[in-house]
């Protein structure tokens, strides 16, 4: 956004929150439009990221909502939907394993499913960012704010990158991107990461719509596979502290969204009821 453009802009945060940009702090004052608690946290940390912009090109002295008391959270499970495990595993062998794009796309989806990375985390991945540290083959994750991770890499994970860019051709390019275009016939130029658009539309999209899924599983979206990934390991007894780390969460509150354990289906009293 430009700094002009963000100068004069203005948010009402609702339940007691309006914010005003033009170098003034943001004030608590009641503001009568009933929005959710979730709704006002998201609202606070867009308007606290337009700030952070503005700060570093010197537009503002600070950032005003780093102050701004935000309410509780009332979500507690989070509200993108995770596949089962055989939900997981069928969209996993979707694509077809005999053309480029096909193993392209199941090495994307294997890549999602058994790492949890956000889509945008996956379109910036390099060739060079699958590597050895100690003897084990790790995946240099960049994620939110520019923090990087590193990420033991799934064996079956490993083999499906390994037959995608044997047949690409581009193994040896580790500054270049990992997953790329397979065909572009506007300006024939392969050598480009993927646009988090096409991820969700030409691949995890198509193949759900293909197998059904996309019926199944209302809101799917490539965060989805992210929560499945998350809401696995935690169901397998993976530690949460860890999982948080796996995920490149800051909070570990935003980690227990993904924790269905106490929700299992299985576990309901209602399927205790005899009569």
């Amino acid at each position: 956004m430009p700094v002009s453009a963000a100068i004069t802009f203005r948010m009402t945060m609702g339940s007691g929150y309006v914010a005003v940009i033009r170098g003034m702090p943001v004030t608590p004052q009641l503001v009568q439009q009933d929005l959710a608690n979730d709704t006002i946290r998201r609202k606070l940390a867009a308007l606290s990221s337009l700030y952070a912009y503005l700060c570093d090109r010197n537009a503002v002295l600070h950032n005003p909502v780093l102050g701004v008391k935000r309410p509780r959270s009332m979500n507690r499970e989070g509200v993108t939907p995770a596949l089962s495990d055989h939900q997981a595993w069928m969209l996993l062998k979707a694509p077809p394993a005999n053309t480029l794009k096909g193993k392209r796309d199941q090495a994307i989806l294997a890549t999602l499913l058994y790492h949890a990375l956000r889509c945008e985390e996956l379109c910036t991945l390099k060739v060079g960012d699958i590597h050895q540290r100690e003897g084990v083959p790790h995946i240099r994750v960049e994620g939110k704010g520019d923090k990087v991770r590193y990420l033991v890499l799934h064996e079956l994970a490993q083999r499906l990158m390994a037959a995608y860019l044997k047949d690409a051709g581009h193994a040896e390019d580790l500054k270049g991107p990992l997953f790329r275009p397979v065909k572009n016939n506007r300006t024939k130029t392969l050598a480009k990461p993927l646009h988090p658009i096409s991820v969700y539309q030409d691949i995890v999209k198509r193949y759900a719509k293909e197998i059904g899924l996309a019926d199944e599983v209302p809101g799917l979206c490539v965060h989805s596979l992210r929560a499945t990934a998350a809401t696995n390991a935690l169901s397998n007894n993976a530690d949460i502290a860890k999982v948080q780390q796996w995920l490149g969460h800051s909070d570990i509150s935003t980690t227990r969204m993904y924790d269905k354990r106490q929700f299992r289906p299985e576990d309901s009293p209602t399927l205790k009821v005899r009569y």
